[in-house]
Protein backbone atom coordinates (compact mmCIF):
# COMPACT_ATOMS: atom_id res chain seq x y z
CA UNK A 1 0.00 0.00 0.00
CA UNK A 2 1.00 3.71 -0.48
CA UNK A 3 1.70 6.23 1.84
CA UNK A 4 -1.79 8.02 0.50
CA UNK A 5 -4.00 4.66 0.75
CA UNK A 6 -6.91 5.89 2.66
CA UNK A 7 -10.05 4.14 4.09
CA UNK A 8 -13.70 4.85 4.09
CA UNK A 9 -14.97 4.87 7.81
CA UNK A 10 -17.06 1.87 8.65
CA UNK A 11 -20.31 3.28 8.07
CA UNK A 12 -19.45 4.63 5.20
CA UNK A 13 -22.82 4.22 2.48
CA UNK A 14 -22.58 1.63 -0.08
CA UNK A 15 -23.53 1.89 -4.07
CA UNK A 16 -26.66 -0.01 -4.75
CA UNK A 17 -24.87 -2.02 -7.06
CA UNK A 18 -22.55 -3.20 -4.19
CA UNK A 19 -25.84 -3.88 -1.99
CA UNK A 20 -27.95 -5.32 -4.56
CA UNK A 21 -25.00 -7.55 -5.13
CA UNK A 22 -24.47 -9.06 -1.71
CA UNK A 23 -28.50 -9.13 -1.17
CA UNK A 24 -28.77 -11.21 -4.41
CA UNK A 25 -25.86 -13.82 -2.96
CA UNK A 26 -27.30 -13.62 0.87
CA UNK A 27 -30.67 -15.16 -0.46
CA UNK A 28 -29.42 -17.02 -2.76
CA UNK A 29 -26.79 -19.10 -0.51
CA UNK A 30 -27.20 -18.00 3.36
CA UNK A 31 -30.75 -20.11 3.80
CA UNK A 32 -29.96 -22.54 2.06
CA UNK A 33 -26.58 -23.23 3.61
CA UNK A 34 -28.20 -22.59 7.25
CA UNK A 35 -30.45 -25.51 6.61
CA UNK A 36 -27.99 -27.76 5.45
CA UNK A 37 -25.63 -26.88 8.82
CA UNK A 38 -28.48 -27.76 11.01
CA UNK A 39 -28.89 -31.12 10.05
CA UNK A 40 -25.22 -31.35 9.85
CA UNK A 41 -24.97 -30.44 13.41
CA UNK A 42 -28.08 -31.98 14.18
CA UNK A 43 -27.41 -35.57 13.41
CA UNK A 44 -23.62 -35.05 14.90
CA UNK A 45 -24.80 -33.88 18.37
CA UNK A 46 -28.51 -35.62 18.86
CA UNK A 47 -26.16 -38.18 20.33
CA UNK A 48 -26.54 -36.31 23.82
CA UNK A 49 -30.74 -36.96 23.82
CA UNK A 50 -30.18 -40.29 22.38
CA UNK A 51 -28.11 -40.71 25.78
CA UNK A 52 -31.01 -40.39 28.12
CA UNK A 53 -32.51 -43.85 27.33
CA UNK A 54 -29.83 -45.42 25.29
CA UNK A 55 -27.37 -45.27 27.65
CA UNK A 56 -29.41 -46.96 30.47
CA UNK A 57 -30.76 -49.78 27.51
CA UNK A 58 -27.15 -50.89 26.09
CA UNK A 59 -25.66 -50.71 29.47
CA UNK A 60 -23.29 -47.24 28.12
CA UNK A 61 -20.87 -46.21 30.96
CA UNK A 62 -19.91 -42.35 31.41
CA UNK A 63 -16.81 -43.43 29.71
CA UNK A 64 -18.30 -45.55 27.42
CA UNK A 65 -20.37 -42.74 26.10
CA UNK A 66 -17.91 -40.12 26.45
CA UNK A 67 -15.58 -42.32 24.34
CA UNK A 68 -18.52 -42.56 21.51
CA UNK A 69 -19.32 -39.15 21.29
CA UNK A 70 -15.13 -38.04 20.98
CA UNK A 71 -14.53 -40.67 18.82
CA UNK A 72 -16.50 -39.18 15.80
CA UNK A 73 -13.81 -36.16 15.87
CA UNK A 74 -10.66 -38.91 15.26
CA UNK A 75 -12.43 -39.96 12.09
CA UNK A 76 -13.11 -35.89 11.74
CA UNK A 77 -9.48 -35.20 12.12
CA UNK A 78 -8.26 -37.68 10.08
CA UNK A 79 -9.72 -36.26 6.77
CA UNK A 80 -10.34 -33.15 7.41
CA UNK A 81 -7.84 -31.45 5.02
CA UNK A 82 -8.08 -33.54 2.12
CA UNK A 83 -11.58 -33.28 2.13
CA UNK A 84 -11.08 -29.53 2.36
CA UNK A 85 -8.45 -29.60 -0.90
CA UNK A 86 -10.89 -31.91 -2.36
CA UNK A 87 -13.66 -29.45 -2.47
CA UNK A 88 -11.09 -27.03 -3.79
CA UNK A 89 -10.50 -29.31 -6.48
CA UNK A 90 -14.09 -30.74 -7.67
CA UNK A 91 -15.74 -27.69 -7.05
CA UNK A 92 -18.53 -27.32 -3.85
CA UNK A 93 -21.79 -28.58 -4.99
CA UNK A 94 -20.36 -32.06 -5.54
CA UNK A 95 -18.29 -32.00 -2.50
CA UNK A 96 -20.41 -30.72 -0.23
CA UNK A 97 -23.67 -33.27 -1.81
CA UNK A 98 -21.52 -36.20 -1.42
CA UNK A 99 -20.99 -34.90 2.28
CA UNK A 100 -24.14 -34.60 2.92
CA UNK A 101 -25.40 -37.99 2.22
CA UNK A 102 -22.70 -40.15 3.33
CA UNK A 103 -23.17 -38.93 6.96
CA UNK A 104 -27.06 -38.83 6.40
CA UNK A 105 -26.70 -42.46 5.99
CA UNK A 106 -24.48 -42.82 8.48
CA UNK A 107 -26.41 -40.73 11.09
CA UNK A 108 -29.29 -43.28 10.20
CA UNK A 109 -27.37 -46.49 10.62
CA UNK A 110 -26.82 -45.24 14.65
CA UNK A 111 -30.48 -46.78 14.80
CA UNK A 112 -28.55 -50.40 14.73
CA UNK A 113 -25.59 -49.74 17.44
CA UNK A 114 -25.97 -52.71 19.61
CA UNK A 115 -23.05 -52.50 21.81
CA UNK A 116 -19.89 -50.64 22.50
CA UNK A 117 -18.19 -51.17 19.42
CA UNK A 118 -20.77 -50.75 16.65
CA UNK A 119 -21.00 -47.20 18.81
CA UNK A 120 -17.66 -46.82 18.51
CA UNK A 121 -17.66 -48.04 14.63
CA UNK A 122 -20.22 -45.72 13.22
CA UNK A 123 -19.40 -42.18 15.45
CA UNK A 124 -15.90 -42.97 13.93
CA UNK A 125 -17.65 -43.22 10.01
CA UNK A 126 -19.84 -40.61 10.80
CA UNK A 127 -16.76 -38.28 11.47
CA UNK A 128 -14.90 -39.58 8.43
CA UNK A 129 -18.02 -38.57 6.26
CA UNK A 130 -18.73 -35.37 7.86
CA UNK A 131 -15.29 -34.21 7.65
CA UNK A 132 -15.07 -31.05 5.27
CA UNK A 133 -17.74 -29.78 5.91
CA UNK A 134 -17.57 -26.77 7.91
CA UNK A 135 -14.38 -25.69 6.91
CA UNK A 136 -15.72 -25.78 3.70
CA UNK A 137 -18.14 -23.88 3.37
CA UNK A 138 -15.77 -21.61 5.58
CA UNK A 139 -13.97 -21.40 2.56
CA UNK A 140 -16.94 -21.32 -0.15
CA UNK A 141 -18.22 -18.28 1.42
CA UNK A 142 -14.95 -16.73 0.73
CA UNK A 143 -15.46 -16.92 -2.62
CA UNK A 144 -18.59 -14.78 -2.64
CA UNK A 145 -18.36 -12.31 0.56
CA UNK A 146 -15.87 -9.31 0.32
CA UNK A 147 -13.85 -8.95 4.59
CA UNK A 148 -15.76 -6.06 5.28
CA UNK A 149 -19.08 -8.89 5.21
CA UNK A 150 -17.89 -11.76 6.78
CA UNK A 151 -18.33 -11.96 10.16
CA UNK A 152 -21.89 -10.90 9.91
CA UNK A 153 -22.91 -14.13 7.22
CA UNK A 154 -20.30 -16.48 8.86
CA UNK A 155 -23.01 -15.65 12.25
CA UNK A 156 -25.95 -16.22 9.96
CA UNK A 157 -24.27 -19.23 8.28
CA UNK A 158 -23.49 -20.69 11.73
CA UNK A 159 -26.46 -19.67 13.36
CA UNK A 160 -27.49 -23.30 12.10
CA UNK A 161 -25.40 -24.46 15.07
CA UNK A 162 -27.56 -22.94 18.41
CA UNK A 163 -31.12 -23.00 16.17
CA UNK A 164 -30.07 -27.13 15.91
CA UNK A 165 -30.31 -26.64 19.89
CA UNK A 166 -32.97 -24.54 20.30
CA UNK A 167 -35.43 -26.26 17.82
CA UNK A 168 -33.82 -29.86 17.60
CA UNK A 169 -33.58 -30.06 21.67
CA UNK A 170 -37.28 -29.98 22.52
CA UNK A 171 -37.95 -32.20 19.05
CA UNK A 172 -35.65 -34.73 19.94
CA UNK A 173 -37.24 -35.13 23.29
CA UNK A 174 -40.10 -35.37 21.75
CA UNK A 175 -39.23 -38.37 19.42
CA UNK A 176 -37.87 -40.15 22.58
CA UNK A 177 -41.53 -40.66 22.91
CA UNK A 178 -42.00 -42.65 19.80
CA UNK A 179 -40.71 -45.76 22.35
CA UNK A 180 -41.92 -48.92 20.90
CA UNK A 181 -43.82 -47.60 17.98
CA UNK A 182 -42.83 -50.27 14.93
CA UNK A 183 -40.61 -52.47 17.53
CA UNK A 184 -37.95 -49.76 17.44
CA UNK A 185 -36.58 -47.89 20.47
CA UNK A 186 -37.24 -44.20 21.06
CA UNK A 187 -33.52 -43.10 20.68
CA UNK A 188 -33.53 -45.70 17.20
CA UNK A 189 -36.46 -43.51 15.45
CA UNK A 190 -34.91 -40.28 16.58
CA UNK A 191 -31.57 -41.42 14.87
CA UNK A 192 -33.71 -42.18 11.37
CA UNK A 193 -36.19 -39.48 11.54
CA UNK A 194 -33.11 -37.05 11.75
CA UNK A 195 -30.89 -38.73 9.44
CA UNK A 196 -33.19 -38.46 6.26
CA UNK A 197 -33.46 -34.75 5.58
CA UNK A 198 -29.33 -34.93 5.27
CA UNK A 199 -29.52 -36.82 2.36
CA UNK A 200 -32.43 -35.48 0.77
CA UNK A 201 -30.78 -32.38 1.03
CA UNK A 202 -27.28 -33.74 -0.07
CA UNK A 203 -29.19 -34.54 -3.39
CA UNK A 204 -30.79 -31.39 -3.72
CA UNK A 205 -26.92 -29.38 -3.36
CA UNK A 206 -25.96 -30.90 -6.12
CA UNK A 207 -27.47 -28.92 -8.41
CA UNK A 208 -28.82 -25.96 -6.18
CA UNK A 209 -25.06 -24.70 -5.00
CA UNK A 210 -23.17 -22.25 -7.62
CA UNK A 211 -19.24 -23.26 -7.56
CA UNK A 212 -17.91 -19.76 -8.30
CA UNK A 213 -19.32 -16.45 -8.71
CA UNK A 214 -18.39 -16.53 -12.79
CA UNK A 215 -20.80 -19.19 -13.30
CA UNK A 216 -23.73 -17.57 -11.15
CA UNK A 217 -26.12 -16.93 -13.50
CA UNK A 218 -28.33 -15.80 -11.37
CA UNK A 219 -26.05 -12.13 -10.92
CA UNK A 220 -26.13 -9.77 -13.78
CA UNK A 221 -23.09 -9.16 -15.56
CA UNK A 222 -22.70 -6.05 -13.51
CA UNK A 223 -22.76 -7.48 -10.29
CA UNK A 224 -20.28 -10.14 -10.98
CA UNK A 225 -17.93 -7.35 -12.28
CA UNK A 226 -17.92 -6.00 -9.00
CA UNK A 227 -17.74 -9.15 -6.97
CA UNK A 228 -14.61 -10.31 -8.95
CA UNK A 229 -13.15 -6.74 -8.97
CA UNK A 230 -13.24 -6.61 -4.97
CA UNK A 231 -12.41 -10.36 -4.27
CA UNK A 232 -9.60 -9.80 -6.50
CA UNK A 233 -8.54 -6.93 -4.87
CA UNK A 234 -8.49 -8.70 -1.47
CA UNK A 235 -6.50 -11.36 -2.61
CA UNK A 236 -3.72 -9.35 -4.41
CA UNK A 237 -4.22 -7.68 -0.78
CA UNK A 238 -2.76 -10.25 0.64
CA UNK A 239 -0.44 -12.01 -1.50
CA UNK A 240 1.46 -8.68 -1.82
CA UNK A 241 1.45 -8.80 2.22
CA UNK A 242 2.24 -12.26 2.40
CA UNK A 243 2.21 -15.15 -0.04
CA UNK A 244 1.97 -18.72 1.49
CA UNK A 245 1.93 -22.11 -0.26
CA UNK A 246 -0.02 -25.24 1.12
CA UNK A 247 2.83 -26.53 3.13
CA UNK A 248 4.08 -22.99 4.73
CA UNK A 249 0.43 -22.20 5.65
CA UNK A 250 0.31 -25.41 7.44
CA UNK A 251 3.51 -24.72 9.27
CA UNK A 252 3.08 -20.80 10.07
CA UNK A 253 3.29 -20.45 13.61
CA UNK A 254 -0.23 -18.01 13.65
CA UNK A 255 -2.31 -20.86 11.97
CA UNK A 256 -0.60 -23.19 14.86
CA UNK A 257 -2.01 -20.58 17.42
CA UNK A 258 -5.13 -20.69 15.56
CA UNK A 259 -5.56 -23.95 16.20
CA UNK A 260 -5.26 -23.93 20.04
CA UNK A 261 -7.50 -21.14 20.64
CA UNK A 262 -10.44 -23.03 18.52
CA UNK A 263 -9.60 -26.12 20.27
CA UNK A 264 -10.24 -24.41 23.55
CA UNK A 265 -13.68 -23.01 21.93
CA UNK A 266 -14.63 -26.37 20.56
CA UNK A 267 -13.87 -27.77 24.25
CA UNK A 268 -16.14 -25.47 25.60
CA UNK A 269 -19.08 -26.08 22.90
CA UNK A 270 -18.97 -29.74 22.68
CA UNK A 271 -18.19 -30.05 26.56
CA UNK A 272 -21.72 -28.40 27.08
CA UNK A 273 -23.62 -29.75 24.32
CA UNK A 274 -22.82 -33.26 24.55
CA UNK A 275 -24.20 -32.93 28.59
CA UNK A 276 -25.96 -30.20 28.91
CA UNK A 277 -28.97 -32.56 28.45
CA UNK A 278 -27.78 -35.03 31.34
CA UNK A 279 -27.25 -32.17 33.63
CA UNK A 280 -30.83 -30.75 33.38
CA UNK A 281 -32.28 -34.65 33.60
CA UNK A 282 -30.33 -34.52 36.71
CA UNK A 283 -32.49 -31.89 38.01
CA UNK A 284 -36.00 -33.96 37.97
CA UNK A 285 -37.27 -33.28 34.51
CA UNK A 286 -38.68 -35.01 32.08
CA UNK A 287 -37.33 -36.38 28.73
CA UNK A 288 -39.46 -33.73 26.97
CA UNK A 289 -38.97 -30.79 29.31
CA UNK A 290 -35.14 -31.40 29.26
CA UNK A 291 -35.62 -30.76 25.47
CA UNK A 292 -37.65 -27.41 25.98
CA UNK A 293 -34.98 -26.42 28.78
CA UNK A 294 -31.97 -27.10 26.87
CA UNK A 295 -33.05 -25.12 24.71
CA UNK A 296 -32.52 -22.09 26.35
CA UNK A 297 -29.06 -20.70 26.44
CA UNK A 298 -28.84 -21.46 22.87
CA UNK A 299 -31.67 -18.75 21.89
CA UNK A 300 -29.66 -16.74 23.74
CA UNK A 301 -26.42 -17.79 22.05
CA UNK A 302 -28.42 -16.84 18.63
CA UNK A 303 -29.34 -13.39 19.43
CA UNK A 304 -25.86 -13.18 20.61
CA UNK A 305 -23.59 -14.48 17.95
CA UNK A 306 -25.90 -12.00 14.81
CA UNK A 307 -25.24 -9.04 17.18
CA UNK A 308 -21.48 -9.40 18.13
CA UNK A 309 -20.33 -10.34 14.61
CA UNK A 310 -22.39 -7.32 13.53
CA UNK A 311 -20.39 -5.42 15.79
CA UNK A 312 -17.41 -6.41 14.75
CA UNK A 313 -17.93 -5.87 11.13
CA UNK A 314 -18.86 -2.17 12.00
CA UNK A 315 -16.51 -1.64 13.95
CA UNK A 316 -13.56 -3.15 12.37
CA UNK A 317 -12.49 -5.23 14.97
CA UNK A 318 -11.92 -8.69 15.82
CA UNK A 319 -9.64 -9.23 19.09
CA UNK A 320 -12.02 -8.36 21.36
CA UNK A 321 -14.99 -9.76 19.80
CA UNK A 322 -13.23 -13.16 19.70
CA UNK A 323 -11.13 -12.93 23.26
CA UNK A 324 -13.55 -11.29 25.94
CA UNK A 325 -15.92 -13.80 24.89
CA UNK A 326 -13.72 -16.99 25.29
CA UNK A 327 -12.87 -15.67 28.67
CA UNK A 328 -16.92 -15.34 29.83
CA UNK A 329 -16.94 -18.56 28.77
CA UNK A 330 -14.45 -19.47 31.05
CA UNK A 331 -16.33 -18.10 33.67
CA UNK A 332 -19.16 -19.01 33.27
CA UNK A 333 -17.86 -22.83 33.30
CA UNK A 334 -16.00 -22.18 36.50
CA UNK A 335 -19.56 -21.11 38.43
CA UNK A 336 -21.26 -23.63 37.00
CA UNK A 337 -18.23 -26.10 38.32
CA UNK A 338 -19.20 -24.53 41.91
CA UNK A 339 -22.79 -24.06 42.31
CA UNK A 340 -25.68 -26.83 42.39
CA UNK A 341 -28.90 -24.61 42.41
CA UNK A 342 -30.30 -25.77 39.41
CA UNK A 343 -31.43 -22.00 38.37
CA UNK A 344 -27.62 -20.27 38.99
CA UNK A 345 -26.97 -22.92 37.05
CA UNK A 346 -28.62 -22.49 34.19
CA UNK A 347 -28.07 -19.28 34.49
CA UNK A 348 -24.06 -19.81 34.15
CA UNK A 349 -25.05 -22.04 31.01
CA UNK A 350 -26.99 -19.32 29.38
CA UNK A 351 -23.58 -16.92 29.73
CA UNK A 352 -21.75 -20.17 28.56
CA UNK A 353 -23.62 -20.34 25.72
CA UNK A 354 -23.89 -16.37 24.81
CA UNK A 355 -19.90 -16.56 25.04
CA UNK A 356 -19.25 -19.48 23.25
CA UNK A 357 -21.51 -18.70 20.14
CA UNK A 358 -20.36 -14.31 20.72
CA UNK A 359 -17.09 -15.98 19.65
CA UNK A 360 -17.99 -18.63 16.69
CA UNK A 361 -18.58 -16.57 13.28
CA UNK A 362 -15.76 -13.46 14.31
CA UNK A 363 -13.12 -16.07 15.26
CA UNK A 364 -12.86 -17.31 11.44
CA UNK A 365 -12.53 -13.65 10.10
CA UNK A 366 -9.06 -14.49 11.52
CA UNK A 367 -7.58 -16.73 9.57
CA UNK A 368 -9.78 -16.28 5.91
CA UNK A 369 -8.13 -12.18 7.15
CA UNK A 370 -4.80 -12.96 5.40
CA UNK A 371 -5.13 -16.49 3.75
CA UNK A 372 -6.59 -17.51 0.38
CA UNK A 373 -6.56 -20.03 -2.32
CA UNK A 374 -4.99 -23.24 -1.42
CA UNK A 375 -3.25 -22.53 1.30
CA UNK A 376 -6.18 -21.43 2.56
CA UNK A 377 -8.54 -24.23 2.50
CA UNK A 378 -5.50 -26.45 4.14
CA UNK A 379 -5.07 -24.13 6.87
CA UNK A 380 -8.90 -23.37 7.69
CA UNK A 381 -9.48 -27.29 7.37
CA UNK A 382 -6.11 -27.85 9.79
CA UNK A 383 -7.61 -25.05 12.30
CA UNK A 384 -11.02 -26.94 12.19
CA UNK A 385 -9.57 -30.41 12.41
CA UNK A 386 -7.31 -29.79 15.50
CA UNK A 387 -9.49 -27.77 17.19
CA UNK A 388 -11.89 -30.38 16.48
CA UNK A 389 -9.88 -32.93 18.73
CA UNK A 390 -11.54 -31.14 21.53
CA UNK A 391 -14.34 -32.53 20.76
CA UNK A 392 -12.90 -36.00 21.83
CA UNK A 393 -11.30 -34.36 24.56
CA UNK A 394 -13.70 -31.97 26.11
CA UNK A 395 -16.71 -34.55 26.26
CA UNK A 396 -13.94 -37.32 27.42
CA UNK A 397 -13.15 -34.82 29.85
CA UNK A 398 -16.17 -34.95 31.38
CA UNK A 399 -17.37 -38.29 31.37
CA UNK A 400 -14.04 -39.07 33.09
CA UNK A 401 -14.50 -36.69 36.23
CA UNK A 402 -18.19 -37.93 36.29
CA UNK A 403 -17.17 -41.68 36.96
CA UNK A 404 -14.18 -40.22 39.52
CA UNK A 405 -16.40 -37.78 41.16
CA UNK A 406 -20.31 -38.78 40.41
CA UNK A 407 -20.78 -35.12 38.97
CA UNK A 408 -20.75 -33.90 36.25
CA UNK A 409 -20.21 -30.13 37.15
CA UNK A 410 -17.02 -30.79 38.33
CA UNK A 411 -15.72 -31.63 34.41
CA UNK A 412 -17.57 -28.20 33.42
CA UNK A 413 -15.21 -26.70 36.33
CA UNK A 414 -12.15 -28.75 34.86
CA UNK A 415 -13.10 -28.31 30.95
CA UNK A 416 -13.23 -23.84 32.12
CA UNK A 417 -9.21 -24.24 31.82
CA UNK A 418 -9.49 -24.39 28.35
CA UNK A 419 -11.29 -21.71 26.44
CA UNK A 420 -9.64 -19.25 29.42
CA UNK A 421 -6.50 -20.01 27.38
CA UNK A 422 -7.83 -19.63 24.21
CA UNK A 423 -8.91 -16.55 25.29
CA UNK A 424 -5.46 -15.13 26.26
CA UNK A 425 -3.74 -16.67 23.22
CA UNK A 426 -5.94 -14.37 21.12
CA UNK A 427 -5.00 -11.13 22.82
CA UNK A 428 -1.26 -12.18 23.37
CA UNK A 429 -1.07 -13.30 19.09
CA UNK A 430 -3.41 -10.19 18.13
CA UNK A 431 -4.46 -9.44 14.31
CA UNK A 432 -3.58 -6.83 11.49
CA UNK A 433 -7.07 -5.44 11.18
CA UNK A 434 -5.81 -2.65 8.93
CA UNK A 435 -4.25 -5.81 6.16
CA UNK A 436 -7.57 -7.28 6.71
CA UNK A 437 -10.07 -4.39 5.37
CA UNK A 438 -6.88 -3.07 3.28
CA UNK A 439 -9.09 -3.45 -0.22
CA UNK A 440 -12.10 -1.90 1.17
CA UNK A 441 -13.38 1.63 -0.17
CA UNK A 442 -9.19 2.11 -0.55
CA UNK A 443 -8.53 5.58 -2.51
CA UNK A 444 -4.96 5.84 -3.93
Amino acid sequence: MTSATTFAAPGAAKSELETSTIRAISWRLIPFLVVAYFFSYLDRVNLGFAALTMNAELKFSPIVFAWGAGIFFIGYFLFEVPSNLALEKFGASRWIARIMVTWGVISGLMALVSGVWSFYGLRFLLGVAEAGFFPGIILYLTYWYPAEYRARFLAAFAIAVPVSSVIGAPVSGLLLGLDGAMGLKGWQWLFVIEGIPSVLLGIVTWFYLTDRPAKADWLTAEQKAWLSSRLESEIAAKKAAQHLTLGQALGSPKVITLSLIYFGFVAALYGMQFWLPQIVKAFGFTNAQTGFITAVPYLFGTVAMILWARHSDATRERVMHVGAPLLLTAAALAVCGYMDNPYVTMVALIVAAIGIFGTFAVFWTLPTAWLSGTAAAGAIALINSIGNLAGFGGPYLIGWVKEATGSTSTGLLVLAVLPLIGGLLVFLGGHDTKAEFASVEQVK
